[in-house]
């Protein structure tokens, strides 16, 4: 099996073992392991590395050593950088989270070995998460104009609130009066989403969910539609500039942008363990059914 080994920074010391045991268990394993370049020139600035492994750094290098699978070792944002870099290429994602919370990220530390050799096995499930495509009236993230997570809108440099006028099909929605706009996936449900009051949906329940950031109007709620429609997006202010993101990466645009959001015509794999289901992880991560009274 050939693997690729992705990550971003290593931000604390205490990951460096976990990171060291996941290149000797995939050694063990003799799995022929890649690693993302960027990550490779870190790993040997902290002298984590012994031997010499081939290194990716763009999607046609990915094309062309076309790996089994994304190993990413961070949190959930390390499987949102890793996406791009996998694109439409259904190579699938496995994240072993050396984060925090981690709802894409879910292999945890102290798994690492179990869950690797279960990879060796091929007793693993893929899950196909659905991305949102961007399309807008003047340039705007061209090189990647999709997100497995979200779409934001936001202002900028000012304190006054923005007007952001969202259509669904074409037909109004609603004007919100607020900080900003969150357009999520299934996915992103449990990300920006769920901190602004917005509802945790299933990975596989086909829709979008449209979130206010601090709206002014007391009767503003989160709204689930299906995906396949299509969502326009327009924004007005006394600001010359917003900020636009997908899935963390950001870009400036003015009122002059007239933004469309649909589904994706391709779909992100991640790697699901049979003992790992969303139900535990949500059960696990947001702590339900834990009392310290019991």
């Amino acid at each position: 099996m050939k693997v690729l080994l992705f990550g971003i920074h290593i931000r604390e010391e205490h990951e460096i073992p976990y990171i060291k045991e996941v290149i000797k268990e995939c050694t063990s394993l003799q799995f022929d392991i890649l690693i993302y370049g960027g990550y490779e020139r870190e790993l040997r600035t902290k002298n984590i590395l012994k031997e010499t492994f081939k290194t990716i750094d763009t999607h046609l290098d990915l094309l062309r050593e076309s790996p089994n699978i994304v190993i990413t070792l961070g949190g959930d944002g390390t499987i949102l950088q890793a996406a791009v870099l996998v694109r439409d290429s259904g190579i699938p994602l496995m994240g072993i989270n050396l984060g925090r919370l981690g709802f894409l990220a879910s292999v945890e530390k102290k798994w690492i070995s179990s869950v690797l050799r279960i990879l060796a096995a091929g007793d693993f499930q893929k899950e196909e998460r659905t991305l949102l495509s961007l399309h807008s009236s003047l340039p705007l993230f061209e090189d990647f104009p999709f997100a497995l997570n979200d779409f934001t809108l936001h202002k900028r440099d000012d304190s006054s609130m923005i007007s952001i006028h969202v259509y669904i099909d074409d037909q109004p929605l609603n004007t919100y009066w607020a900080d900003g706009i969150i357009i999520s996936t299934p996915t992103g449900s449990t990300g920006y989403a769920l901190s602004c009051g917005g509802p945790i949906v299933f990975p596989d329940s086909s829709n979008f969910i449209i979130s206010a950031v601090a709206p002014h109007n007391l009767n503003i709620r989160p709204i689930v539609i299906a995906d396949h429609h299509k969502l326009s997006v327009r924004v007005e202010g006394r600001a010359e500039n917003y900020m636009c993101t997908l899935d963390g990466r950001y870009e400036l645009i003015s009122a002059a942008h007239q933004i469309e959001l649909k589904k994706a015509n391709f779909t992100i794999t991640l790697i699901g363990i049979p003992q790992n289901s969303f139900m535990k992880t949500l059960s696990d991560k947001l702590m339900w059914g834990v009392d310290k009274r019991n």
